[in-house]
């Protein structure tokens, strides 16, 4: 296992990051459990949860739920401080969440005490915010964003407050670090223009979708990363288990993210699903199993700091874990590029 520092903090994570948002829904709490002592045997010390999970199906009544199972695992180990924890305050409009208020830094300082208590530790390493107040473009928000609704002055001062609150829970031993999800080449520079002019916090890393068919990051995102040195955690590799191919021969397994949402969200549409047998062709031909082709080429990006996996059984988590081992030559790497030249954004 290969790892990276996350941003300027210091802080060491393994390249790949075992997420969570399946447990409590589709994985119980043994079988959490037992993903959790696989990863970690593996090399993995870093695992990404969120106030708000699990989101398979995402329920007011199992809200929370994910991170009381990390928290039934956590609690009272004496190797805590060799895990790097990671959690989120889940963003305005959630309903299910204090109502769908924005967050504000006391919001932040709210949501992060009941996080603690549920994961059952006195700090998280890594706390994020879920998405912006403003809204993004992600999730395929991208066709109707509007990018007029938000006055810089206001942003300034929401960025503060927040960064504020981080500053005075830092102090006070509860965060270590403070990344930002969903969020945008713009909003990311406004978090670092603020925390440097009023010496708060800066932002350690951002938590964005990223695959062989969401390659929106390599633009804009990409030159902030590398150059204000803010990794990426890749969220949804392999597209909601699009890009491990078990859908392209027309079954949706029972109990798979289909069987929930049958379009993954957006990701699985009929110009994508074209797509996806291109890349599965292109791990065909040289003889890569193409879950692992579509992991090992995120770790391959210069900006990325860790990849986020999700599984909902050990095969598949083995499989994604051995994805560390894979180098892609060179042959493979242009095959890639040259189906991502034809079909940049297929959904």
């Amino acid at each position: 296992m290969r790892f990276n520092e996350l941003g300027r903090t210091g802080l060491t994570v393994s390249e790949i990051c075992l997420g969570s948002m399946t447990w409590g829904s589709q994985n119980s709490e043994a079988e959490a459990h037992q993903q959790i002592d696989y990863a970690v045997g593996e090399g993995v010390n870093f695992i990404d949860t969120a106030e708000m999970y699990p989101t398979t199906p995402r329920l007011k009544e199992t809200t929370g739920l994910t991170e009381e199972i990390i928290g039934s695992w956590l609690g009272g180990r004496a190797d805590r401080d060799k895990l790097i924890v990671a959690t989120k305050v889940t963003g305005e409009g959630n309903r299910d969440v204090r109502g769908g208020a924005r967050v504000d830094g006391k919001t932040v300082r709210q949501a992060l005490d009941e996080s603690l208590q549920r994961l059952r530790t006195d700090y998280v390493d890594l706390y994020q915010l879920h998405w912006p107040n403003r809204g993004s473009y992600h999730f395929r928000k991208y066709w109707t964003y509007d990018a007029t609704t938000l006055k810089p002055e206001d942003m300034d001062q929401e960025v503060a407050d927040m960064l504020g609150e981080v500053a005075a829970l830092q102090e006070e031993g509860k965060i270590r670090a403070f990344g930002l999800s969903n969020e945008s080449a713009w909003g990311l520079m406004k978090f670092l223009e603020v925390s440097g002019k009023h010496g708060l916090p800066r932002i350690a890393s951002v938590q964005n979708e990223y695959s062989l068919i969401c390659r929106l990051f390599d633009l804009d995102m990409a030159e902030v990363s590398i150059h204000e040195q803010v990794g990426l955690m890749a969220f949804s590799p392999l597209a909601a288990g699009a890009l491990s191919g078990k859908y392209l021969d027309g079954s949706i397994p029972e109990g798979s993210r289909r069987s929930m949402q049958p379009n993954l969200n957006g990701r699985y549409v009929p110009q994508s699903e074209k797509v996806i047998a291109l890349y599965a062709g292109v791990a065909e031909r040289h003889g890569l199993d193409l879950a692992q082709m579509a992991l090992a080429f995120c770790l391959t990006r210069p900006f990325m700091a860790s990849v986020i996996i999700g599984a909902t059984s050990m095969e598949q988590l083995k499989t994604d874990i051995a994805a560390k081992d894979v180098t892609l030559s060179e042959d493979v790497l242009a095959d890639i590029q040259a189906v991502y030249r034809d079909h940049p954004r297929p959904m």
